[in-house]
């Protein structure tokens, strides 16, 4: 007869916390909960509630190119004010730190990690277009070279490290196509992309990166992919015209959430590198202009606005084909 320990070559182990990482079909028992466990692979990814912001802000920037358990997020709108103040995340509470940006600002982009990331653009508190840049170790902010081009709205349109990225799009006042590249020391511009838009959500690194939707300044569905080079417009498009969503991820596997219709939204879409799909669970709040970080199996989106306030709530993503702990009963 064949048995689990025959499969496995151990028998079901009795533990007192479920383990972690966990591997697809294991089995054990929790001897503190007295229950019977297996990890069990998602069908679709999941969203779940995280830790809250310290203050509740709307278009700030993000280390995109940081995990679900390490991130910051910097500047934002408050309200009337706009923030200079950095927070940082540790999987499940966020901590004010000493080292605020030089230049308050809003609807400002950035990527990179907690401890290296780059900040840049946005809207000053008395409403002049940014091109400042400031470049942050994990305590502090310096100011480095500035863009090329001044522009806001750009939240999640920024993607890359600290000293490779990408900026595509903006509000300069009016709807841009440029693209600048950093090469950790100054920006150059480079192609320009073929739908001039703001607000796009995008994801990737310096030499393979993707965008998605928009302002055009109407709402795009439009998807353009990015070789290092040039701009590419993908056949493929959002199933609704949207801008102003969070993103993370890679240019072949990348998560899209939240973003601005006519109305706030939740819809949370999949790209795989040629298509994209609608996951089946949205965002508990449905949300605009905010940063997202991580990966598509793992990341989060922060803060926003839902239309009538801004938002200090975080929300973590499991992607789809993560193993997940269920508990074995007999129904």
């Amino acid at each position: 007869m064949t048995t689990y320990k025959g499969i496995n070559g151990f028998a079901v182990q009795s533990v007192a916390s479920d383990p972690s990482p966990l591997n697809e079909g294991q089995v054990w028992y929790n001897n503190a909960t007295y229950a019977f466990k297996l990890a069990a692979v998602t069908t679709s990814g999941t969203w779940a509630a995280g830790g809250n912001l310290n203050t509740a802000r709307a278009g700030s920037g993000g280390s995109k190119a940081g995990t679900q358990t390490a991130v910051i997020v910097y500047g934002g709108t408050l309200g009337p004010s706009y923030s200079s103040a950095t927070e940082s995340y540790n999987g499940s509470s966020w901590t004010t730190q000493p080292g605020s940006l030089n230049t308050s600002r809003a609807s400002l982009s950035g990527f990179g990690t907690q401890t290296a990331a780059l900040a840049f653009g946005g809207l000053n508190p008395v409403n002049a277009i940014q091109s400042a840049t400031e470049s942050y170790n994990g305590t502090s902010w310096t100011t480095v070279n500035s863009l090329n081009t001044g522009r806001y709205d750009i939240s999640s349109s920024g993607f890359g490290i600290q000293t490779a990225g990408i900026l595509a799009g903006g509000n300069l006042p009016g709807v841009s196509a440029a693209t600048e590249s950093w090469n950790g020391t100054s920006w150059t511009s480079v192609n320009s992309l073929n739908t001039s838009r703001f607000q796009n959500a995008s994801a990737g690194i310096q030499t393979a990166g993707i965008t998605f939707g928009g302002q055009t300044p109407s709402v795009s569905s439009a998807i353009e992919s990015w070789d290092g080079t040039s701009w590419t417009t993908s056949p493929a498009t959002l199933p609704t015209a949207v801008g102003y969503q969070g993103s993370f991820g890679t240019q072949t596997a990348a998560v899209t959430a939240g973003g601005l219709t006519t109305v706030a939204v939740g819809t949370t879409y999949l790209w795989n590198g040629t298509s994209i799909s609608t996951n089946p669970n949205s965002l508990a709040t449905a949300r605009y202009n905010l940063p997202g970080a991580g990966t598509q199996t793992d990341g989060l989106i922060i803060g926003g606005t839902n239309g009538a306030s801004n938002l200090a709530n975080t929300e973590e993503w499991t992607g789809p084909g993560v193993p997940q702990t269920k508990t074995i009963t007999t129904s």
